[in-house]
């Protein structure tokens, strides 16, 4: 049997992750329909997802507790953000339906180009082809003729974008040095902190207990799942590769939606759908840049410590 390259290691855990990402706002949305406030259902899902992964860890994996002073305070700074995103995109799931909703969403690599710029770092030309692919699909994919789409709602979903490829950015910095199981535990517990505190502060109220918990649970097994597989790949192909192949979480959503939740595409969404799938095709030919170790952009801060082989304690 053929033994992956990091590269197609990479591509598959990316691939992994799209599929599940595209299930998050089909059992987001439900749970809200069902009763759960945005607030409780973020809350939940990111707490059952952090407390899994520490229980493997504890069990199975303990060196990856390991981390630098910081790579943590990344880690710390990439939840915050990545939990103050998904309060963002679980109200706006409250709004519009799942499938709009994860249409807006996908803008997001549109956003991780934006913050590469800032951050001084090159996107090679094909990787621009593919956002050419990316942004008349989705501004296909957004027409809805029956009905008008709440402003407020595709105006958190955008934020929730913007916010989720900073996270990005930020850990793709911390993966130089560090593995993807790790920086998964410490970036869910900084999300878990701040989504924790916001439903406690602004809404921390339950539905009624006849209500079903069952689609809560699967979005945090989700979540645990699709963490580990969007890090690795984030580790092996870099942040826009990993964003624009996680595009087939459009696609997934948009499908499962139409099933699930009887949600419908027009001829025009689905052109547009058509338009993202040949941004995935692309991949094939679209090799990762030279990813800066040391450059001066806003996030030079996190620029990463030299660790020679066998001075970290605990990683092989």
């Amino acid at each position: 049997m053929k033994t992956l390259n990091l590269r197609e290691k990479g591509i598959l855990a990316a691939s992994a992750s799209a599929v599940f990402l595209g299930l998050t706002p089909i059992f987001g949305k439900q749970s809200i329909l069902l009763g759960f406030t945005p607030l409780a259902v973020v809350a939940i899902r990111t707490t059952i997802a952090c407390l899994l992964l520490l229980i493997f860890l504890a069990f199975f994996k303990r060196q990856y507790f390991y981390i630098y002073p910081l790579g943590l305070m990344g880690c710390l700074a990439a939840g915050l953000i990545n939990g103050l995103g998904s309060i963002f995109y679980y109200s706006a799931l409250a709004r519009i339906d799942a499938g709009i909703g994860q249409l807006l969403y996908s803008f997001y690599p549109l956003f991780m180009v934006f913050w590469l710029i800032l951050d001084r770092q090159s996107v090679n030309r094909i990787t621009l082809v593919r956002l050419l692919f990316v942004l008349p699909g989705s501004f296909l994919l957004l027409q809805t003729p029956t009905h008008s789409i709440d402003l407020i709602g595709a105006a958190f979903m955008l934020i929730a974008a913007v916010l989720y490829a900073l996270h990005l950015l930020i850990n793709q910095r911390i993966l130089y040095d560090v593995p993807a199981p790790t920086v998964t535990f410490y970036t869910l517990a900084s999300m878990s902190i701040t989504v924790i505190i916001a439903f406690l502060i602004f809404h921390p109220t339950l539905p009624e207990n006849d209500v079903s918990w069952t689609p809560l649970i699967l979005l945090s097994l989700i979540t645990f799942i699709s963490r580990l597989t969007l890090f690795l790949g984030v580790k092996h192909l870099g942040g826009i590769q990993t964003a624009l192949l996680g595009l087939g979480e459009l696609l997934v959503t948009v499908v499962v939606a139409q099933i699930w939740l009887a949600e419908r595409l027009s001829s025009v969404q689905w052109i547009g759908a058509i338009l993202i799938c040949l941004n995935l095709i692309l991949v094939i030919f679209d090799k990762p840049t030279l990813r800066k170790r040391n450059g001066r952009g806003f996030l030079y801060w996190l620029n990463p410590p030299t660790v020679k082989p066998g001075n970290a304690p605990f990683h092989n």
